[in-house]
């Protein structure tokens, strides 16, 4: 009975050691977006088996390879276009390095290891390992969509973030005052980029302002293991906001300052004309001097002609003088 149970011990003992050293068991690695990943394959060369009688390669769930070492070389023949010059591999830890880490490399990876010898190639080791790839979100914004009126008391706004992975468990808006602290649960709009993968999210809200009371809202944006904070948004009570404008009201008063903007002009316009039609005092004086001096050059005139004219007058009469005394001195 003891024999067996030490057999049976010995047995459960190595079944548990070939489990581990074939890798049976699976270790899970995260990455971040257009970072560098590691795909871990934990064999320990307790022989000190040269690399150059080893194969090692890594293969996606896909069956793809990712690096193959043959006989200490490597061998980017095997290698899948998708992979090709994207890996490094560490031989002192027996890590592959994976770079320019995508959305859609996430998922499962196995490395092989296999001695290359005269009876040929003879499995070593071989693991599994689960890799997550992760995008951080940018940190929340709040945006006012429209401002609080008046009358209504109304504020909308909006939060968003942007080019994260996965997609967040939860967002909302929580209003604190002096006195209490809400939650605005809304609903989250997603989407998608079809190339990246990576999400944005964004929620909206509205809701009445407390009167008489200092506000702050802060967005957050709860992921799978921490959470993201906006900047605050506050409110001041004393603040007033501006009076709601009624777009008729000011249309109408524009046509009004427009009608009497035109009345003002027309009244210029028409005065102006009047003021060139009707002389003004001094062309009026101008024209009374000139008349004047006209006059005056007239009388001057005369006076100069009257004499001369005396003069002809008493010459005719002395011509008629002389012929009547020669005719009555002829008969």
């Amino acid at each position: 009975m003891g024999i067996c149970d030490s057999t049976m011990g010995l047995s459960n003992t190595l079944l548990v050691m070939a489990l581990l050293l074939y890798g049976a068991a699976s270790v899970k690695s995260q990455a971040y977006f257009n970072k560098t990943g590691e795909l871990p394959c934990l064999f320990i060369n307790s022989e000190n088996i040269s690399v150059d009688e080893l194969v090692v390669f890594w293969q996606d769930q896909n069956k793809l390879v990712l690096y193959e070492l043959f006989k200490g070389k490597e061998n980017p023949q095997n290698v899948h276009p998708k992979y090709k010059g994207r890996t490094t591999f560490d031989k002192d830890n027996w890590t592959l390095k994976l770079h320019n880490i995508q959305i859609k490399d996430k998922g499962s990876y196995q490395c092989f290891i296999h001695h290359k010898g005269s009876k040929g190639l003879v499995p070593l080791y071989h693991m599994s390992s689960d890799l997550s790839v992760l995008a951080n979100f940018s940190q929340p914004e709040i945006m006012v969509t429209s401002n609080r009126t008046e009358n209504s008391g109304i504020i909308n706004l909006t939060c968003s973030s942007v080019e994260g992975y996965p997609a967040p468990k939860e967002m909302y808006f929580k209003l604190k005052t002096e006195n209490s602290t809400t939650k605005y649960d809304t609903a989250m709009k997603k989407s998608q980029s079809n190339v990246t993968e990576l999400y944005n999210v964004s929620i909206s809200l509205s809701f009445s302002v407390p009167e008489a009371s200092n506000v702050s809202i802060t967005c957050v944006l709860k992921l799978e293991t921490m959470e993201l904070h906006s900047l605050p948004y506050n409110i001041d009570a004393h603040t007033k906001p501006p009076p709601a404008r009624d777009p008729i009201l000011w249309i109408a008063a524009l046509l009004v300052m427009v009608f009497l903007c035109g009345m003002v002009l027309v009244f210029f316009l028409t005065l102006r004309k009047r003021k060139k039609k009707q002389p003004g005092p001094s062309h009026e004086c101008e024209t009374n001097k000139m008349g004047r001096k006209e006059s005056e050059q007239t009388k001057e005139r005369i006076q100069y002609h009257v004499p001369e004219r005396s003069d002809e007058a008493q010459c005719v009469n002395i011509s008629k003088t002389t012929s009547d005394d020669q005719s009555t001195t002829h008969f």
